[in-house]
């Protein structure tokens, strides 16, 4: 026969291993600035200048060649490598659309409209669209790697 302190102590590891399985299936989600923390203007513009920042664009389409057709458009695939201490300085996506991906190592994003800093960790997808100002930083000890897909308008413009 089966107690109910023995029988806790049989199922335990199995409702463990199940709860383990279930958080590492689910997809990682970008950190977000919490509702309660949504501002407009909740961050003022910065000064800082790139540091430990590598940019290296691996592929761009000119989109007015393409079906779509979209005049003085091109999309872009970049790779940012930032390293310990690095920033990305400030910079707007008005009228650049982009969504980054966390390929490795952990940055936080200082955001116009976010009171507070937001995290972002590896396997994080970020949208950074219309009403998007913010810089980033690397405070961990490891260097981030980003992959990073935007429309560029302006093909002088040389914001990260």
């Amino acid at each position: 026969m089966i107690t109910h302190s023995r029988l806790s102590l049989t199922l335990l590891p199995a409702v463990a291993l199940a709860g383990a399985v279930m958080f590492a299936i689910q997809p990682a989600s970008a950190g977000e600035c919490p509702a309660d923390k949504m501002k407009p203007n909740a961050r003022q513009m910065v000064d800082y200048k790139p540091v430990g920042v590598t940019d290296v664009t691996l592929g761009s389409i000119d989109l007015e060649k393409q079906p779509a057709n979209i005049r003085d458009r091109e999309l872009r695939f970049r790779k940012l490598t930032i390293e310990p201490g690095g920033i990305v300085p400030w910079h707007s996506h008005d009228d650049r659309p982009a969504l980054i991906f966390v390929q490795q190592g952990e940055i936080v994003e200082y955001a116009s409209n976010c009171v507070d800093p937001i995290v972002h960790k590896a396997g994080d997808i970020r949208p950074e669209v219309f009403g998007t100002s913010h810089w980033w930083k690397n405070l961990g000890k490891q260097t981030v790697i980003l992959y990073v897909g935007d429309v560029r308008k302006d093909q002088h413009d040389h914001n990260m």
